[in-house]
């Protein structure tokens, strides 16, 4: 291994213009680091390789943090390719100790994408100023090796960024709010308190995806009273929910409301717990793929 680390390490020090070895690596006048996506939802770190593609690091909002790395080459590999993931200092940080991070396979017409660990590890390495690099063979020629740099150069103010994004992420999913069932006091329109909060939630989560593609309300009611007025209860507790939907930017015209009065009881009417069951919105979302 070591010795393999050795070799690896003395490509890293060779000219981009070495025969059997194609480097591409932003240089430090043109090394470009961007927060693509800065938002309560989404956190995305974008790098540019010319000639190449795009380095790209993203989180989403969860109950736990996630990092995802994805390099997105322009060329899409042709065939299964191992791959190693070293650390080296850049060109213009010479004496610094290389050191492998991961052994990879990419895989046939698909972006390379590395573990979240190893993607924390490659923010660190780049914090610190080294310059994570992906080596592989050619493949149409496996006699030519190519190497792909991420450079540290301009990284750390945005890294900051990014991470201030990270920070603000909501800690719940699309997935925890795309079903929501909200449930309501006795008569009318006032749900519970722990209903309340959940509405809450997906109203802030919902205010900043601009991929919601619809919304379904359907509104229940319980078997006490008379038909007719539960029916009208019912629509007026989808329509109170569509409002304050509304009210989050979602468009009128993807949001599909429906009283169904007191049909589809999903409990008994007997006692007060089984009818609060029954005065329930049942919400649910899709997105655009």
């Amino acid at each position: 291994m070591w010795r393999k680390l050795m070799v690896l390490t003395s490509l890293c020090l060779c000219s981009a213009a070495h025969a059997d070895l194609r480097h591409y690596v932003a240089s430090l006048e043109n090394s470009l680091w961007r927060v693509g996506e800065n938002n309560p939802i989404e956190c995305r770190l974008e790098h540019d390789i010319p000639d190449y593609g795009r380095a790209i690091f993203t989180s989403h909002a969860g109950k736990e943090l996630n990092l995802h790395f994805t390099l997105d080459m322009w060329l899409k590999p042709d065939s299964v390719t191992k791959a190693t993931l070293i650390s080296r200092a850049p060109s213009w940080r010479p004496g610094n100790t290389s050191r492998e991070i991961t052994q990879l396979t990419y895989q046939k017409q698909f972006n390379g994408e590395v573990p979240k660990k190893t993607a924390w590890s490659m923010l660190a390495e780049l914090s610190q100023g080294m310059e994570p690099t992906f080596y592989y063979a050619d493949w149409y020629n496996q006699s030519s090796k190519i190497a792909v740099g991420l450079s540290s150069a301009n990284f750390n103010g945005k890294y900051r960024e990014f991470r201030a994004c990270l920070a603000n992420l909501l800690p719940y999913s699309f997935d925890d709010i795309a079903f929501t069932v909200l449930n309501y006091q006795e008569g009318g329109v006032e749900l519970t308190r722990f209903s309340k909060m959940q509405l809450k939630k997906v109203q802030r989560y919902l205010s900043f995806d601009p991929e919601v593609e619809l919304v379904l309300i359907d509104a229940y009611t319980d078997s006490y009273g008379g038909r007719s007025v539960n029916q009208k209860v019912s629509d007026k507790r989808a329509d109170s929910v569509k409002d304050i939907l509304v009210a989050s930017g979602i468009p009128q015209d993807r949001i599909h409301t429906q009283g169904h009065g007191e049909k589809r009881h999903v409990a008994a009417n007997d006692l007060a717990q089984e009818r609060q069951i029954n005065r329930r919105v049942v919400i649910k979302i899709t997105k655009e793929i």
